[in-house]
């Protein structure tokens, strides 16, 4: 026995120095805090200071060493991050994590993003290209002097490769593909619902909310009536089963962003409140910093956050003008319906036949032979994958596609002087479009759309696809800055923006519905503005926290008047779910099972009234949810009207539709939580953000993901937090009193789950508490030398 204790002795000491030996190469790839590091191409010093949260603060000499100095700083703390984000937009993930990447790449490879960016950098102006160059230099820089690969490298048997300028166009692309991510499966969609029923019917569909309006000009749409002929078969019988019967209430992420101009701004300053909500994931999106730097017009001193890849600060304040973003939800690109000849080589336009090209893109693979995707283009973009009617092709025409589409004039927000220069820039930056709100340190406020907006003729309905054969349909150039919308100095002294739609008349027509959200979460936001006669920078963040469930209180009222009667509750054993519907329904608290429970059954009883035309969806390839079609207005009047002759017919009566709706959304509820006492809103809503790699590593989950609670807070309120996705960080500054701001991200700081700053903000976010919007005392020095 003596000798099978020495050979476990030997292999638990060799285990002992392989666990040793990683740990230590997993740590030799920390960011460097302290000390004196080279960086070549600086003109002079520049510094690197962190709070204890590591806030990072870049003091150089001007905006290039800045820029490179930032490059340094992000490589060290976020490549991984960065390294996904530009193959995600290229497709090249399956050249790091194999072909279980391939289907993703493909899709994406229809683009050609990475050529489009490799292309694109030799249009912009000579200073954006200088940028992006020395931040590139910055990040190579900066992975170089990592005294090992970052951890996700190890893991996955990989060299991290060098970053590029185009490879921060690809990430700016990435944002495009998040937040415009319909790419024509909504026309195409929007277009069969149009051919499968009467135009009443349709205008009835795919109409916007007049029950929650929440226009910043108080602009009004006016309901569209129920129709007085009966449901239609492609809405009353299923013929095809869907296997996804969610509908969507809005057609892509959100967020919210709101101000106050110096009337309603405590001490006579104006704020903006900005949180822009995403796809949670470990780490976070953003990257806290604060840049300083010199030049000819003197000194700047900017701070808020940036996206790691991008040389540039995205929302935050330069001292005299702060501005945050939502997105505009509004419609981007088009389906063109292309009219092929017999072989399919050529299509018509402008009544001459054109031949489609063809681009090869080679998508490498780790550890397999390489393969090749042939990409089929028109002049208006890339042909969609989506089977069109015979004899015909669809293409997509997309802002993105377009030069006009992508470039980094949104940098020079850093050095606008007062809201006026802020909207006068908005026209001629390539970013994916925003609602872009913002606020001078003279207490004046201004809303526009930031980004390229297409000059649209000849269609008639660009909800669906359209036939640009004949030349008289088309984009024409671009609008100018005077065109676009502009709100500029409201006379109540307030602007908010959360995805829904923002104005209306002939600025709405401009900027089209791209499945605005329903707008009850707009219209919280504005009554807590007008609730207040001024509010200071607290005030601001109490309403981003405010998670009233103001939305569900008449679906929580159907239940109590209508549906949960005597003898229902007595037959099925209800008495505890109608009890909790009425005490815990008001709010999204993470312990209230009544708001779960009234939540369950709206979504069912939709889903159950809007089966068959998700079926009809699915029989095409798409899904529900990929409609424009917002499904609280239609089915609310449906149930509220409860004619026999609009009901879906797997039904026998409007009462038996919402009763069933309410015993199959408790079943759900009971399977997946044990108890109706356990199925809590916190229960079902958990923060969840996991890294990229846990979840093909679970035995590593506990030290790569963030810790996880039930969260308040849901779709249709102010504190957005619905299962994973919800505010990716939360703003609140004045320009020129960012000493009174706050700013506060999920996580932390670094990428490196071994550094301290790894969730350094995380349990305070979790907490909905504040934390300053400046850095605090500096705890780290590092010093980069030319």
């Amino acid at each position: 026995m003596r000798w099978l204790k020495r050979v476990l002795a030997g292999l638990l000491l060799l285990l002992t120095l392989l666990a040793l030996g990683l740990w230590l190469a997993v740590r030799a790839s920390l960011a460097t805090l302290d000390g004196e590091r080279d960086l070549k191409g600086l003109s002079a010093p520049a510094e690197v200071q962190r709070d204890e949260r590591g806030y990072a603060t870049v003091t150089a000499e001007n905006r290039l060493d800045v820029a490179r100095a930032l490059g340094f700083v992000h490589a060290q703390e976020r490549f991984f991050q960065m390294d996904l984000m530009r193959r995600n937009a290229a497709g090249e993930l399956s050249a790091l994590v194999g072909a279980k990447a391939l289907p993703l790449d493909q899709g994406r490879r229809v683009h050609r993003f990475r050529h489009r960016a490799e292309t694109g950098l030799t249009a912009l102006p000579a200073g954006e290209r200088a940028l992006l160059q020395a931040y590139a230099a910055g990040v190579n820089a900066g992975l170089a002097t990592l005294g090992g690969r970052p951890p996700e490298y190890l893991l996955l048997r990989q060299q991290p490769e060098p970053w590029g300028p185009a490879d921060s166009v690809l990430v700016a692309y990435g944002m495009y593909l998040d937040l415009q991510g319909a790419q024509g499966r909504d026309d195409i969609a929007t277009g069969l619902l149009h051919d499968a029923v009467p135009p009443d019917w349709y205008a009835f569909l795919t109409q916007h909310s007049a029950d929650w309006q929440a226009a910043m000009d108080d602009s009004r749409v006016a309901a569209v009536p129920l129709p007085a002929g009966p449901l239609p078969d492609a809405l009353r019988v299923t013929k095809t089963a869907c296997s996804d019967c969610r509908l969507q209430d809005a057609r892509d992420l959100g967020s919210n962003n709101f101000a106050v101009a110096a009337a309603r701004g405590a001490g006579g300053r104006a704020i903006v409140a900005d949180d822009m909500h995403l796809g949670l994931r470990s780490p976070g999106t953003w990257f806290k910093v604060r840049m300083r730097w010199k030049d000819a017009v003197g000194e700047h001193d900017i701070a808020g956050v940036s996206l790691p890849g991008a040389p540039l600060l995205v929302a935050g304040s330069n001292g005299r003008v702060a501005w945050g973003f939502t997105n505009t939800t509004s419609d981007w690109a088009d389906v063109i319906r292309l009219k092929l000849n017999a072989a399919g080589t050529h299509y018509l336009s402008g009544g001459v036949e054109k031949p489609l090209t063809r681009s090869v893109e080679r998508i490498e693979i780790a550890g397999q032979p390489a393969v090749d995707h042939v990409v089929v283009e028109s002049e208006w973009g890339p042909l969609l994958a989506h089977k069109a009617p015979a004899g015909h092709a669809y293409a997509l025409r997309w802002v993105a596609h377009d030069a006009q589409g992508m470039n980094l004039r949104l940098v020079q927000l850093e050095n606008a002087a007062d809201v006026d220069d802020a909207v006068k820039l908005a026209a001629g930056t390539g970013v994916p479009h925003q609602n872009l709100l913002v606020a001078d340190s003279a207490g004046r406020i201004a809303w526009t759309v930031i980004g390229a907006i297409p000059r649209r003729v000849g269609g008639d309905d660009m909800d669906r696809p359209q036939d640009w054969s004949d030349g008289r349909a088309r984009w024409q150039g671009w609008l100018p800055a005077a065109e676009q919308p502009r709100i500029v100095d409201p006379a109540d002294g307030r602007l908010w923006t959360a995805n829904s739609r923002m104005v209306g008349g002939d600025a709405m027509k401009l900027l089209g519905n791209g499945g605005w959200d329903l707008g009850a979460r707009g219209q919280q936001i504005r009554d807590g503005l007008r609730a207040h006669e001024q509010l200071d920078e607290a005030g601001l963040h109490a309403i981003q926290l405010d998670h009233r469930a103001l939305f569900l209180q008449r679906w929580r009222g159907l239940l109590l008047e209508r549906v949960l009667t005597p003898e229902f509750v007595a037959a099925h054993g209800l008495v505890d779910y109608r009890a909790a519907v009425d005490k815990s329904a008001d709010a999204a608290r993470p312990e209230a099972t009544g708001y779960l429970l009234v939540r369950a059954f709206r979504e069912r009883a939709l889903e159950q009234i809007f089966a068959p035309l998700a079926g009809l969806m699915e029989a095409q390839g798409l899904k529900a949810r990929d409609l424009k079609v917002v499904p609280e207005t239609p089915g609310w009047a449906l149930i509220q009207a409860a004619r026999p002759d609009t009901l879906p017919a797997a039904f026998n009566s409007w009462p038996d539709l919402l009763q069933q709706a309410v015993l199959e959304s408790r079943r759900q509820l009971l399977d997946k939580h044990g108890s109706l006492a356990a199925a809590t809103w916190g229960a079902d809503n958990s923060t969840a953000m996991r890294h990229p790699l846990s979840a093909a590593l679970p035995v590593l989950s506990s030290w790569l993901d963030h810790a996880s609670q039930g969260m308040a807070g849901d779709s249709h309120m102010p504190r957005v937090h619905n299962h994973g996705h919800g505010q990716s960080e939360r703003m609140v500054v004045s320009p020129g009193h960012e000493e009174l701001g706050l700013l506060v991200i999920p996580g932390g700081q670094s990428g490196h789950p071994l550094s301290p700053h790894y969730r350094a903000d995380h349990a305070t976010w979790l907490a909905g508490e504040a934390l300053p919007f400046l850095p605090g005392e500096t705890r780290h020095r590092l010093v980069l030398r030319p």
